[in-house]
Formats: structure tokens, C-alpha cells, sequence
């Protein structure tokens, strides 16, 4: 084919920018990012820098170097601006290319379409049930004029009935969720979905008499979808349901779970994971993440002095690479102190004025000495509600505390 002159082809290439808002990044063999350029700030990514780990300031790009194949594409990201972004990454010769393309507008219609199948679905089962009324009703009316008010009744009812259904699958999410525990150590929890159901979810269980495991995921997207994956995958959690898997081992339950939860079999949804294994006599924790949040650790008797540090791990995103290779970290913990886990929904808050919260607003909330009229994790609740200006935040908020006593 011959090539197209060059006229055309900045005009198509000036037409593909205006639409798709093209940026890319350059990254060495290193990893590390070597040159910027395009619209990144259309994408929110205003502050990368170059010479850096691309890992570090890119958390899409955990554990994706080296490619394995090329070129690669992630579809449907979520960018810092909440745009949504396809990532596509070529390799040549020894860097990688990462171009980002706007898919913002096929994403929302996408939903959009998915949403009214679901509509329609929805609107097929009541369409069924309602004939089904109708045709009795029909015959009964014959009979008597009395019922067309009993089918009108029935209708109330099948309306009722499709309420308390969508109530119960709420309940039976929230029932695989663990009761608070008190001894040997404190552990509480908070979640609020953002919708009725959503799609974080937790747990924690003795593995022996021991070894405490404790986990937090968070599933992409909201609403039934994500909240089925959620307790799908905490139910394999929590009943060891993995084979000839040593689940005090975080590494190899992270890299059996990305096995089984590959987003390819599961309508295309994946979710980051932080999974810790606190051994009881010793005090050390061993953990790994699933390109998760970071816990914070905080040190000190609540009130008082208290230093507080990150327990970072590294690992990809659970669900989208095949081939992963999960790496444990470890932390001793020494009481007293404060363990919080959490879902991303727990910080990322936008205010009214579109500025967002920042880390380490959060981590002095955590800090703040207690108050004796309301819970710590409320607290945390009511400083997210008041920093977004509503009651209903936009993610789901979840959020663990372990607190081990001196």
C-alpha cells in the first residue's frame, strides 16, 4: 500500500489528537520515564517526572515491565481525572512506548447500554410475572368487578417483592462480612457502599491457632456485577478454597486468586487485593498487594505521641496479566499501635471545588486524638462526607482498624 502523503497524514493525526486527546511516555530499560509529551494533563498526570521509576508514579504500570508481549493494550483505565483511558504499550528496542487515548465517551455508552439491557431484563421478569396475574385477574373479572383491584393489588405486591429482593441480596452481602473482634487484639470495621451493594468487600479468619488472616479487595466498578465478584472472591478466601495452597503464605494465595480471577472469565472485572498473615507469637506480619492501597501503620496510644508509616508492597492489579509473581513483605508489629486497611474510596475524595483530598489530609485524620462521643472509623466517615460536601460519597468507603494494646 502506498503511503498516504504527508498533508493527509498530519490532518488524520491532528484529527485522532483533537479527538482521542493522545499522550505518551517514554520508558528506558530501567523503567524508568524518560521523556513526556501529548495531553497528560487531560489524564490528571500533571506532576510525573522524568528519570523516575515509571512504577512509582504510574500504578497502572506495577509489574508490567518487562512486556511479555507487545504491543499490549489495557482497556477502559480510570485516569487520575477520571477520564477513561485505553493504554496501549509498544516496545521499541529497548523502551517501551505507553500512549494514552481518550475512550471517556465509548466507555459512558457503553454503560449506558449495559444499564438498559439490565433495564430491560429487569422489565422482561416483571412483564412475565405481571401476564401471569393478568390472566387470572382476567378471568376473575368475569366473575365479579371486584378483581381488578386484586390484580392492581398483586402489582403492589410484585413491586414489593422486587424490593425486598434487591434488600436481601444487600443483606447477604453484608452477612459474609466478619463480627468485630475484642481479643487477642481489637479489630473494627466500617463499609458503606456507595449504591445499595457495591463492590468492596472483607474478611478475616484464623488460619490456626497461630496465623490471623485479614483482607481487603475492591472490585472495579459498582453495583450487582462487582458486588457478585466481591463475595465470590472473598467466599474463596475465607473457606480456603484454593488447592494445595499454604494460605499463610500471602505470595502464593495472591498468585493462585490472579489464576482463578483472571478478568477474561469474569465479564471482564478485575480488583487490587491486600492480603496480611499476622503471626501471634512472634508479632510479624507477612503481607503482599494486588496494586492495593498501601495500610498505615500508627504507632503510640491513641491521644498521645504516635508516628504513623506505610506498609507498601508492590504487585499488579489482580485479574489482568496471566503471569504474575506476587512478592511478599514483612513488618513486626509492636504494640500499641493502629493498623488500617482500606479501599482507595476511604481517601480519594473530590471536594465541591473539584480539588481533591490529599493523602496525607487523611493520614492526620487517622492521627487526630480520639473523641469520646463517636467511634474512630465514624469519625473518619463523617470528615470523608464533610471534605466531598455530601452524604453519598462516589466510592465505596471500607475501611479495617486492628488495634493491638501493650
Amino acid at each position: 500500500m502506498q503511503e498516504l502523503p504527508a498533508k493527509v497524514s498530519e490532518s488524520l493525526l491532528e484529527l485522532v489528537d483533537a479527538q482521542r486527546f493522545l499522550a505518551h511516555m517514554v520508558v528506558d530499560e530501567q523503567h524508568n520515564l524518560v521523556q513526556l509529551g501529548g495531553r497528560l494533563d487531560h489524564y490528571g498526570l500533571t506532576g510525573l517526572a522524568v528519570g523516575t521509576q515509571a512504577s512509582d508514579q504510574l500504578s497502572f504500570m506495577e509489574g508490567m515491565l518487562p512486556l511479555y508481549e507487545t504491543p499490549f493494550l489495557i482497556r477502559s483505565l480510570e485516569m487520575p481525572s477520571g477520564r477513561i483511558a485505553d493504554v496501549h504499550l509498544f516496545a521499541d528496542g529497548k523502551v517501551v512506548w505507553i500512549v494514552l487515548m481518550d475512550m471517556t465517551a465509548e466507555h459512558n455508552e457503553t454503560r449506558l447500554v449495559q444499564q438498559k439491557a439490565y433495564d430491560m431484563t429487569l422489565l422482561s421478569e416483571r412483564e412475565a410475572k405481571l401476564i401471569v396475574q393478568l390472566e387470572a385477574a382476567n378471568t376473575e373479572l368475569v366473575r365479579a368487578h371486584t378483581a381488578l383491584a386484586e390484580s392492581r393489588e398483586a402489582l403492589l405486591v410484585t413491586h414489593k417483592r422486587l424490593q425486598q429482593e434487591l434488600l436481601e441480596a444487600e443483606r447477604y452481602v453484608r452477612s459474609v462480612l466478619p463480627a468485630p473482634l475484642t481479643e487477642p487484639f481489637l479489630l473494627d470495621w466500617l463499609f458503606v457502599p456507595t449504591t445499595e451493594i457495591g463492590g468492596d468487600s472483607f474478611g478475616y479468619h484464623w488460619i490456626d491457632a497461630e496465623h490471623f488472616a485479614f483482607y481487603l479487595l475492591d472490585v472495579c466498578g459498582h453495583g450487582i456485577g462487582a458486588a457478585l465478584l466481591s463475595v465470590a472472591a472473598n467466599q474463596t478466601l475465607r473457606s480456603q478454597a484454593l488447592r494445595e495452597i499454604d494460605f499463610r503464605n500471602p505470595e502464593a494465595v495472591l498468585n493462585a486468586m490472579n489464576l482463578v480471577y483472571q478478568m477474561e472469565l469474569h465479564n471482564d472485572q478485575y480488583f487490587t487485593i491486600w492480603y496480611g498473615v499476622y503471626h501471634l507469637p512472634s508479632g510479624n506480619l507477612r503481607y503482599a498487594s494486588a496494586g492495593h492501597p498501601a495500610p498505615l501503620l500508627i504507632s503510640g496510644v491513641p491521644g498521645g505521641p504516635c508516628e504513623s508509616r506505610l506498609l507498601p508492597a508492590k504487585g499488579p492489579i489482580l485479574g489482568m496479566l496471566p503471569r504474575t509473581n506476587y512478592i511478599a513483605q514483612s513488618s513486626v508489629i509492636v504494640a500499641p499501635c493502629r493498623l488500617y486497611v482500606f479501599s482507595d474510596g476511604a481517601f480519594e475524595i473530590e471536594r465541591p471545588d473539584a480539588s481533591m483530598l490529599t493523602f496525607e489530609e487523611f493520614q492526620a485524620a487517622l492521627c487526630r486524638p480520639p473523641d469520646a462521643n463517636v467511634s474512630e472509623l465514624q469519625r473518619l466517615l463523617d470528615f470523608a462526607r464533610d471534605t466531598r460536601g455530601h452524604h453519598v460519597l462516589e466510592d465505596d468507603f471500607s475501611i479495617m482498624k486492628l488495634e493491638f494494646r501493650g
